[in-house]
């Protein structure tokens, strides 16, 4: 999914004067959805509910981004540091067992988790 989430940086929508334009570019909702489709190769009604969704929350698409990379930070550092104690499940599992949280707690909650790895015979 990261390939298509990448064009919507672009197409990111702020409200102004009450009438919607596209982020810099100040492009139309339907430009956007162009755009997306050339870029993506995604379907009309997919690219529709995609660009819609920014239009809503325009900052979706960037809390997702900087999520997905804290996420992939602390799980190339639970993997050099396990080496092979390293299990994907369990990485999983401390990451997602309390749902949405601030990052800076994720953190200590997966260093937790390499912690108590380590001290596994």
């Amino acid at each position: 999914m990261r390939f298509c989430k990448t064009p919507a940086f672009s197409v990111e929508v702020p409200m102004y004067s009450g009438g919607m334009l596209m982020h810099a570019k100040r492009w139309t909702r339907e430009q956007a959805i162009a755009y997306m489709r050339e870029k993506t190769g995604m379907g009309e009604k997919e690219v529709t509910a995609e660009i819609e969704r920014y239009i809503v929350s325009p900052a979706q698409a960037c809390a997702y981004t900087v999520g997905m990379l804290k996420i992939q930070e602390l799980r190339a550092r639970a993997e050099q540091e396990l080496e092979a104690k390293f299990d994907q499940r369990e990485f999983h599992d401390a990451v997602l067992k309390n749902g949405a949280l601030p990052l800076e707690i994720l953190e200590e909650q997966v260093k937790e988790y390499i912690q108590r790895k380590k001290a596994e015979l």
